[in-house]
């Protein structure tokens, strides 16, 4: 199995590497997984993992700095129906647009945009942003293959100041709680994200990882 991470310039790289050679380890799949800014190499890939981090509109810039990725990841992830994961900026990527630093255009994969969080606790006051640390998911596609072995309640750690919104429910994976429900993952035919780090959330993120590597869809 061939496995294309996408370097855009920004994300947690090393650290996703090393989760996806645990879990292909433990699960006994001999994967060939590459780091890379190269098209080619995403194009003969067999699933293709868009980490990301820090600020959308410069998570796109950076995408769009790739001589034809853009367009290789619409014709191979789209056309072709390969499996495709986006985690942090990464799923935001593939929302309709972001209103960090300013409007950029996303890949528009799920409906909805990352706008920029207003979170407040139980007295009205407002929450520290950005939201970070572990936080309790809420599945709302129980169902789907990358939630199997997933109990409602696992936690996951986040890292964000915006998130989706305007979402379409049944593109709805799961979800938190922080002041308010916050889209955690979305999903549909052969794309998910996470907007948290699948590869920092212990043994949740490691089985969804590992959901990824064998998935079908």
């Amino acid at each position: 199995m061939r496995i294309a991470v996408i370097d855009p310039g920004s994300g947690n790289l090393a650290s996703v590497r090393r989760a996806l050679e645990r879990v292909a380890r433990e699960e006994g799949i001999t994967a060939e997984i590459a780091v890379t800014t190269d098209a080619e190499e995403v194009r003969a890939a067999d699933r293709i993992i868009l980490p990301g981090q820090g600020a959308f509109a410069a998570c796109r810039r950076g995408l769009d700095s790739l001589p034809g990725m853009v367009e290789t990841l619409e014709e191979q992830v789209v056309g072709k129906g390969k499996p495709f994961l986006g985690v942090c900026v990464g799923m935001q990527m593939m929302a309709e647009r972001g209103l960090e630093h300013g409007v950029a255009p996303g890949l528009g994969w799920v409906r909805g945009e990352i706008a920029p969080m207003d979170p407040h606790g139980p007295e009205g006051g407002p929450l520290p942003l950005p939201q970070m640390g572990w936080n309790a998911l809420r599945l709302d596609a129980p169902a789907h293959p990358l939630l199997a072995g997933i109990a409602p309640g696992g936690h996951a750690y986040f890292v964000h100041s915006y998130a989706l919104s305007g979402g379409q429910a049944d593109q709805i994976l799961a979800s938190t709680e922080y002041g308010g429900p916050v889209v955690a993952m979305v999903g549909r035919d052969n794309l998910a994200g996470t907007q948290f780090h699948s590869e920092k959330s212990g043994q949740v993120g490691l089985r969804i990882l590992a959901n990824f590597l064998h998935w079908r869809p």
